[in-house]
């Protein structure tokens, strides 16, 4: 947990913390989707309704309060650090803590005293709860943001596991036992007190990660003073100076991560009342018909792009750092290697979510009767999963190069274009929820080719990886093919040896036959995948060798002979 005594890393291990802070965000997102299935039967869909409104006004705040503040502050110091300015970045960091104390204060003194104004009586005493959550998160963001832009993801990693696992424990734990102290009160005040209980374990989550946080700092301490020490440049920039110097590097992200919140609300809103006004449709099937969209196809989406996220993360320290030195061709390097990094990833996840839609969703949703509505939304927003990926890594890129500006033009300008195609399928086709995947596609795909255009023209066509996608592509369908055959062949076997039809067992038999077939079906895209990528000469050994365990994974292929 102790910082590298260089201020920054060589590209090599980049990709390294990229993994790294990668698999800490699935490792999330698992422990995310485990715990919410337990929290339901705890609380019921009243208390979730609760819970879920008031969660989306608290995740708004947010975003314009704190959320951004880590890819910020990991920015402005990466570029201090790479200059040898160690007392500068030390400032930096110091003025930003003043910013979230301030913006988290106001936020969190929104929430508690302006509930009344945001949410139904309902939900006001869960937000209320979720209040001083909105400043701890910020202190957090803070200290994540200061180790990140030492290149190291180690802590923000750690921390995120942590906070999530105290999340779900404490989430459940204070659900049932605030249920308890409600019991006999009515069902509409038990499902108040669960919900709160809930968001009181959110805030228990964030609590934890702080108090780790703060200890790992504490430990850095002598360490910061040293490099401090070392500083030969002379230089301190006045609090005022760097103060501004925040604000006008935070409010782009803000900016950019709000329009993407405000997409998913705003295609909410106009689904909902579009069908229900134009189509006549009651508002259970309506809020039946989203629910599969967005809390089962969007949902699993969202676990590869969350790869990308953490890449990003990794990456803006570290392109912040060469373009600060002047190193225009380290800078156009280290983008090329991170967008191909994440190709690397985001290819084949979109190929296998398209080939095996359905045994995915089964696995993660087996309810049956919404089974195929939800797999047929998979497969065809299983596209996103490779622009949106795309897209947070040139966002990161464009960032980073100081045209901070420039994704929140790609995502104005895709958000006018997807809300018109929306209103415009809605009130004209029947296709219902699946407008809504058609919009999410216009949206990825109007970023990422606008922030292609944006990186040709301020960096050069040397960034351009059009040409690249070529080889990931050709190996990713192999894997899709050939990983559907395994699944299809061995499903029919167990189909022969099972007899699925048995009455009563249909539906657990039909889960663990697919289970059965996909982990070996799993296992074949994946052999697939890295022996096509190797064989097509994709992957070189030095680009291996720039993996986590690279190394380790040269030697084994060798061992192979597939190199």
């Amino acid at each position: 947990m102790i910082l590298p005594d260089n201020a920054g890393q060589g590209k090599s291990q980049i990709f390294v913390q990229a993994g790294i802070l990668a698999a800490a965000s699935i490792v999330v997102r698992i422990i995310g989707l485990l715990y919410q299935s337990p929290l339901t039967a705890i609380i019921g869909d009243e208390g979730n309704g609760y819970y879920s409104l008031a969660y989306n006004i608290y995740t708004i705040v947010l975003l314009i309060s704190s959320y951004s503040i880590p890819s910020a502050i990991s920015k402005l110091m990466a570029e201090k650090l790479a200059m040898g300015e160690y007392r500068n970045a030390q400032r930096i960091f110091r003025a930003a803590l003043w910013y979230v104390l301030v913006a988290g204060a106001a936020g969190s003194a929104v929430l508690y005293f302006g509930a009344g104004l945001l949410v139904g009586p309902g939900s006001v005493p869960v937000l209320r709860v979720f209040a001083p959550t909105i400043f701890l998160f910020g202190l957090l963001g803070a200290l994540r943001g200061y180790f990140q832009a030492h290149s190291t993801m180690l802590q923000t990693s750690v921390s995120q596991i942590i906070e999530q696992i105290v999340n779900a424990a404490m989430s459940l734990l204070l659900a049932y036992l605030l249920m308890r102290r409600a019991a006999g009160a009515g069902s509409t005040t038990e499902a108040v007190y669960g919900a709160s209980g809930s968001a009181l374990g959110t805030g228990s989550g964030v609590l934890a990660a702080l108090l780790f946080m703060l200890w790992v700092y504490s430990m850095n301490r002598r360490g910061i003073r040293n490099r401090m020490d070392r500083d030969a440049t002379g230089t301190e920039e006045p609090y005022r100076k760097i103060l501004w110097e925040v604000i006008c590097v935070v409010t782009p992200f803000v900016l950019s991560s709000f329009i993407l919140n405000l997409t998913t609300s705003l295609n909410q809103t106009i689904y909902t009342k579009i069908l229900m006004a134009g189509r006549g449709m009651d508002e259970i099937s309506i809020t039946v018909h989203y629910g599969i969209f967005s809390r089962k196809a969007t949902v699993i989406t969202n676990i590869p792009i969350s790869i990308a996220t953490a890449t990003s993360a990794a990456v803006i320290p570290s392109i912040s750092g060469s373009f600060a030195r002047g190193d225009r061709r380290e800078t156009l390097h280290r983008a090329r290697q991170a967008v191909m990094m994440t190709a690397l990833v985001a290819i084949p996840c979109t190929v296998a979510l398209i080939f095996l839609a359905r045994p995915v969703t089964m696995i993660l949703f087996p309810q049956m009767d919404s089974l195929s509505e939800a797999s047929a939304l998979l497969a065809l927003l299983a596209v996103t999963v490779f622009f949106y990926s795309i897209s947070t890594i040139t966002n990161a890129v464009l960032q980073a190069t100081q045209h901070m500006n420039l994704p929140l033009v790609s995502a104005v300008a895709a958000l006018a274009v997807q809300t018109a195609v929306l209103v415009l399928l809605l009130l004209r086709t029947n296709m219902g929820n699946y407008a809504l995947v058609a919009a999410s596609v216009i949206y990825s795909v109007m970023i990422f080719a606008a922030n292609e255009l944006f990186l040709r023209k301020y960096l050069g066509p040397g960034v351009n990886l059009g040409k690249r996608y070529a080889g990931p592509v050709a190996a990713a369908l192999m894997m899709g093919i050939s990983s559907l055959a395994v699944y299809d062949a061995v499903r029919y076997l167990l189909a022969e040896i099972l007899h699925f039809g048995v009455e009563g067992q249909a539906t657990r038999i039909l889960y663990f036959a697919n289970l059965a077939a996909f982990l070996p079906a799993f296992l074949t895209a994946v052999f697939v995948y890295a022996f096509a990528l190797v064989k097509m000469h994709v992957l070189d050994e030095e680009t291996i060798r720039s993996m986590p365990k690279g190394n380790h994974l040269v030697r084994a292929l060798k061992k192979l002979r597939w190199m």
